[in-house]
């Protein structure tokens, strides 16, 4: 959309222990290992994105498990890349106006969740400030 291209600067990533509500979530047992991965997708040097990732280790191929853990690619190329065949499910999309985003007061908020072999692979919440950065 912007011509510029755009870049993935996590800001936290790590190996979290599934609790009820993650477990939920992902249809996992409670105490899982989960790889909790925070990013911000940069066009140019503008940000547009932050999207948080839930992803049961279990259930990672161990190529995209690698790639994952690489940090700042993309998980769309990661998919790619690794050649599985993938859906996505929309859980909820809203706009939201209780979390201040990239100096913007609302936000378009998304949830789905990436599905391979009819188990989840991937919840991600993608949240797009609602500002003129847009006016492309």
């Amino acid at each position: 959309m912007t011509r510029k291209d755009v870049s993935v600067v996590t800001e936290a990533q790590h190996l979290v222990q599934a609790d009820e509500e993650t477990a939920s979530l992902l249809d996992i047992a409670v105490g899982s290992d989960v790889n909790y991965r925070l990013v911000t997708l940069f066009a140019g040097d503008q940000p547009f994105v932050r999207a948080l990732s839930l992803s049961p280790i279990e259930r990672m191929p161990d190529d995209i498990r690698q790639d994952l853990m690489r940090a700042d690619i993309p998980i769309g190329k990661i998919l790619r890349n690794s050649g599985i065949e993938t859906r996505r499910d929309f859980d909820n999309i809203e706009i939201t106006e209780d979390e201040p985003i990239f100096d913007s007061s609302k936000a378009l908020s998304r949830s789905y969740r990436i599905v391979h072999d009819n188990n989840t692979l991937m919840w991600i919440n993608e949240k797009f400030p609602v500002d003129e950065r847009w006016n492309l």
